[in-house]
């Protein structure tokens, strides 16, 4: 095959770049290695995580021009929300995230030009509402795809869309824990009530705001390993975002390490909170539920611990 040498524009980044670089091609038609695409379509999928915050985040979207020389005429693009492609994606990578909720997000446009002598389009704006009435949930994976929907020109059908995977990232700065003064144990898989004395080793000392109490699993007169699990009963439902760990102040063998969460509003039906990993020392540890849930039950499963099959806890809170 016969290769030439051409100068090929490539939109390096939308809106900020553009470079010329020297490629060589097989030859063929030049109006073969003349397409739009969007660019950042190259690094599908493209995860963006967003702040909880009461303004609307955004996200830059919209398509270059890739060939030899500059347009010479301008080139009119529609773009569109593409949830047909969602299925095939999710099985290709082995996911399964949700259409991004239409009320939480908005389009600046979806019809836009890439002008005569110009490699690009303006910049597009996915606006997502991450706080408020319609907001996306928090913490929960979206995908967006966005294609390009037609154009004037050809299409590089292998960039023709971008995958946004899309997440909320609240700060654990915003986010105090909650009064205990209603808390109380509604279960427990296990406590040791003798071996460490008539004021410790009880489910109850973990909400107790003494951090040199613990509660700790069974270890005289049997010593059973994990799970281990204590029900909390928080007095009255709430939103629930996170718990606090708060591990026994010492250098023993088997604080938690993994730890599966669940909500109750009702201690029957339970939802999952996800899993949590916590570090084996003595600090405060906060982790953020897999979403926010309203509830009044919290159950923490300890599936493992640090160096041991048994499990203690200093403190535990929610916020």
């Amino acid at each position: 095959m016969n290769i030439r040498k051409i100068y090929l524009l490539l939109c390096a980044s939308l809106g900020l770049f553009s470079c010329k670089s020297e490629v060589e091609l097989p030859d063929q038609p030049l109006e073969n290695y003349i397409k739009v695409y969007m660019p950042l379509a190259v690094n599908n999928p493209v995860g963006k995580t967003l702040g909880v915050a009461d303004t609307l985040q955004t996200i830059v979207f919209g398509a270059c021009f890739g060939g030899q020389d500059y347009p010479t005429k301008d080139i009119a693009l529609k773009f569109k929300v593409n949830p047909d492609v969602i299925d095939s994606f999710n099985t290709a990578n082995g996911t399964s995230y949700e259409l991004l909720p239409s009320s939480g997000y908005t389009l600046s446009a979806t019809e836009a030009t890439i002008p005569k002598g110009k490699l690009n389009t303006a910049p597009l704006y996915i606006s997502v509402k991450t706080k408020g009435a319609g907001a996306i949930n928090a913490l929960q994976n979206y995908i967006l795809p966005i294609s390009i929907e037609s154009s004037t020109i050809n299409v590089n059908e292998n960039l023709r869309t971008t995958f946004y995977v899309v997440k909320s990232q609240p700060d654990l700065a915003d986010y105090t824990d909650y009064d205990r003064a209603l808390w109380s144990v509604a279960g427990f898989s296990s406590q040791e009530a003798n071996g460490e004395g008539a004021n410790n080793g009880r489910a109850i000392h973990s909400i107790d705001g003494d951090k040199t109490t613990f509660w700790h699993s069974q270890w005289q007169g049997g010593s059973p390993g994990p799970p281990h699990h204590i029900i909390y009963d928080m007095g009255e439902e709430k939103e629930v975002h996170g718990l606090s760990f708060l591990s026994r102040q010492s250098g023993d063998n088997g604080k938690p390490n993994l730890v599966t969460i669940e909500t109750s509003t009702d201690n029957v039906t339970w939802t999952s909170g996800g899993n949590v990993e916590l570090q084996n020392n003595n600090n405060l540890q906060r982790r953020f539920l897999s979403g926010f849930r309203q509830a009044r039950y919290v159950k923490i499963i300890i599936t493992s611990s640090f160096s041991a099959s048994h499990s203690h806890l200093a403190e535990l809170y929610a916020f």
